[in-house]
């Protein structure tokens, strides 16, 4: 029971990145400095590493988002 959960949480923090890249202002998703972005980073680290992991690894790599950095940083 508890596996079917931790995949039903995978399903659904992927789905709601996905409505926040077709929804978002085009000015807002622009802004990312970093390859992949930070929404597509996200949902990579989610597939990898499981729902707790990757948006553990997903909230670490919004803090690091700022205007000074940039550059590849795959999960």
């Amino acid at each position: 029971m508890f596996f079917i959960a931790l995949i039903r949480a995978k399903a659904v923090l992927v789905w709601i990145i996905r409505i926040y890249q077709r929804f978002a202002p085009l000015k807002i998703r622009d802004k990312c400095r970093f390859e992949p972005s930070c929404s597509m980073y996200m949902i990579q680290a989610i597939e990898k590493y499981g729902a707790v992991k990757g948006l553990s690894l997903g909230v670490q790599r919004l803090r690091r988002c700022n205007i000074t950095g940039g550059g590849y940083d795959y999960p």
